[in-house]
Parts: structure tokens; sequence; C-alpha cells
């Protein structure tokens, strides 16, 4: 298995600056200490040639690090606060040679971390008590590593995705210099398509067959792309993220895909699902008109809602609210007034949805627009 090239060779191309832009220290969102070697950026890609009428463009949230100008005797610690940075608990880094290593994050707007990084030998390990509820994933681009969990490893290789739920023992090896891409996902933005979501363990899908080799191929051309990426196109990237994650869990026969079901029950739910992501917008959506579109009974999809611990009409609320909630956060929608988008995804009434969104969310449709505003 060929070997990571040393960070500083062959290196990936830096996270650029805006033109002008100037850099202050991070200043990460609590609970983690801000690295002293670390920066923060608000980057601006516009293009040279952007006309002045066109809206501005999204300004992004970013930091990047490297041992790069630390004297030797300095870089392993403060790799380490990096790690913490990141609430990854790391172990050890082992070996008498010289430390390198980089890593350029990027927060999307619905919270989730995208972290490129290279870097020497290292073991992360164990558990960070500040870990929020996330599912967090791994996709090796280079270098060898192992992946340890429930008493047994298994060798990664180049393209295989790692993933796990934070607060679950396991140990991510990596024997050689890599680059691997690390992301972080709330759990929030992912347990609404799950149906045992807290039966999610640790585990390996490879990346060289089937859907693996597809979800493996968009985290592959994520990690290569992320340095010229907006935040509103990480949005695509998030969804598919999620879609593609539960797919594969079924494809794995995870407990939190199937929730105790065998494969092909599982596997018609998850069918059922994404004819309802298609339908969602009509606002008369019923139990019977998606049986109708899925060619079985009302009653035998109640009985399918039923054995996935759900019921249809709590699971249509709470995917119309998530895509409202989408829209809302998303630059693209800002023309968009707050009763033009709960209309598009199927809400009868601003007032109704006003209140379930508050009822869901704790917050109010306007403030959380303002604030994902304030944070973009």
């Amino acid at each position: 298995m060929p070997s990571a090239p040393r960070p500083g060779q062959g290196r990936a191309p830096r996270w650029p600056l805006a033109p002008g832009a100037g850099s202050t220290r991070m200043r990460p969102r609590a609970p983690r200490e801000a690295s002293p070697h670390c920066q923060e950026h608000r980057l601006d890609r516009a293009s040279p040639d952007r006309s002045a009428t066109e809206a501005a463009p999204e300004r992004v949230k970013a930091w990047r690090f490297t041992t790069d100008g630390l004297p030797e005797s300095a870089r392993r610690g403060a790799w380490r606060e990096v790690m913490a940075n990141l609430r990854l608990p790391l172990a050890d880094t082992p070996g008498a040679e010289r430390f390198d290593g980089e890593v350029a994050c990027l927060t999307s707007p619905l919270g989730m971390d995208f972290a490129l990084m290279q870097a020497g030998p290292q073991v992360i390990s164990g558990r960070n008590a500040n870990q929020p509820a996330a599912v967090w994933l791994v996709v090796l681009l280079a270098g060898e590593a192992s992946l340890t969990f429930d008493g047994a490893t298994e060798a990664l290789r180049i393209g295989d995705i790692a993933y796990g739920r934070t607060g679950l023992d396991a140990a991510l090896r990596m024997s050689t210099p890599f680059r691997l891409l690390f992301i972080s996902a709330p759990r929030v933005a992912l347990d609404h398509r799950l149906i045992a979501p807290l039966s999610l363990g640790v585990g390996r899908l490879r990346g060289d067959t089937g859907l693996g080799q597809v979800f493996s191929g968009l985290l592959t051309a994520t990690a290569n792309a992320l340095a010229t990426l907006t935040s509103d196109q990480l949005r695509p990237v998030e969804l598919a993220l999620t879609e593609f994650l539960v797919a594969n869990l079924a494809a794995e026969d995870s407990p939190a895909a199937l929730g105790g079901a065998d494969a092909a029950r599982a596997a018609h739910f998850h069918r059922v699902c994404q004819t309802i992501e298609t339908l969602l917008a009509e606002p008369a959506l019923s139990l019977g008109r998606v049986a109708a579109a899925d060619g079985i009974s009302p009653r035998s999809l109640q009985k399918l809602f039923a054995a996935a611990g759900q019921n249809f009409s709590t699971y249509l609320r709470t995917r119309r609210l998530e895509r409202c909630r989408l829209d809302l956060a998303s630059p693209t929608c800002a023309s968009l007034s707050i009763s033009e988008i709960c209309f598009r995804w199927g809400f009868n009434g601003s007032a109704h949805f006003s209140r379930t969104f508050r009822e869901q969310y704790g917050v109010s449709p306007s403030e959380f627009r303002r604030k994902a505003a304030l944070a973009s």
C-alpha cells in the first residue's frame, strides 16, 4: 500500500486567503480552546471578473494550521492542541523523527466540520468529554491506517471510510505519514434519517466496491475541492452525505439503519422515505398518496412505519421542517420570505409552520434565519 507524502513534500495547496484579507487568532466555538498557531480567516471566494452588480459571495468561516515554522520541540505539543480543538483525543505521535502536520478546516452552515489533514504517524484513541452528540466519518486518502473497535482491528485501504458515533471507544492508528478527510456531523442532522440512531456503532465501509465506492468518490472529491468550495456549495454535499451514509448502513445491515428489522423490510422503508422526499412539496400529501406511489396499501404502509418505530404524520412533518430549515439557512433562498419557504415545502399556513418550527428547534424561523445569516 503506498504511503502518503510527508507533509511539506507534494503538499496539497494551502487554504487561499481572500485578496486583502487579514488574519486573526482563531475564535472557535466553545468549549474548544484556540491554539496559538491556528488562524481563522473569512474567505471571500469571488472570481476576479465578478460583476459589481452581482450579489456579494458568501463568506466562509475556515481555519488552517501547519507546523511549518515551529521549532521541533514545539511541534508535537502544538499538534495536540489542534487535535483537541477538533475534539479528537490524540493518544500518541510515535517515532523520534521530525514531526510535520497540516490541517485545513471548514464549518458548513449546518454545523458540519470538514477537516483535511496530513501529518506523520499517530494514534487517535479514547473519548473526549467535550465531544458533542455527533457522527464522525474518516476517508483515508493516502497512507496506511487501521481501525480498532469492539476488540477487533481492521486495516483501512485507500478510499475506505471509517465511521462512528461520538462517545464510543475506538482507535484510529496511522502507521505511516497520511492524508485524510475528517467530517463531524451533528446528530440532529442525521438522526431523523436513521431508524435507530442510538444503535449506530463504529465500523468501516469499503471504498472499492458498490455503493461504498460511490460514497468514497464523493468524499474524496470533496476533500480535493475543499479549498475552493463556498459554504453554499457545501449544502448539496451535506444532503448527499446524509443519504449516502444511510444507504451504505442499510447495505451493510447496520442496526442503525435496519432498526432490528430484516434487510428487505429496511430497504423497503428506505425506498418509501425517498418517495416522500420527492413529494414533500404537495400540500395534500397523505398516507394514501404515498402508498399509491409505492404500489402498496395504506395499511401496509402504516405497518412499515410502525415497524420502524415511527408514524407517517410525524415523519412527514419532520422532513418538511428540515427542508425549510435548510432553505432558511441558505443564501440562495435569501430573497424568499418565510411564508414562501414554508409553502414551497407543503405547509398550509405560516402561523402553523412557525409554531411547529419552534417546537422542533426551540427557536422561531425568523430568529433561526437571522442567526444563520450572522454565522455565514
